[in-house]
């Protein structure tokens, strides 16, 4: 599994596949099952992942693939780690999730 992540503010998602050798589609995946995971959209509507991203798709890829946690076991073991260590900081990452969810909404409502 690859350790050296570059030194970058932003990567896209081809990037981010490489470094972490999973399939696109698979992270879109993990977005949709691991609440840890999400990157913000680009003016164009590319996904913009930071670096704490591709080190979170590392942990899931290792939890998932080497210990062969299941989707379930995985969330459970991340939500252990991150929400008992960092419920401040996940509560601000979610909120800023849904703030960032809600403003597309209005954007999507605004233009019918």
């Amino acid at each position: 599994m690859p350790e050296n992540i570059p030194d970058k503010l932003f990567f896209k998602i081809g990037e981010v596949a490489r470094i972490t050798e999973v399939e696109p589609h698979v992270l879109r995946y993990w977005e949709s099952e691991f609440g840890l995971i999400r990157p913000n959209k680009s003016k164009t509507g590319q996904r913009v992942y930071k670096k704490k991203d591709i080190e979170t798709i590392l942990e899931i890829k290792r939890l998932l693939y080497e210990e062969r946690f299941s989707i379930e076991g995985a969330k459970k073991r991340l939500f252990k780690k991150y929400y008992v260590l960092n419920n401040n900081e996940m509560v601000m990452e979610t909120i800023k999730g849904l703030k960032r969810d809600l403003l597309e909404i209005l954007s999507i409502m605004n233009k019918t």
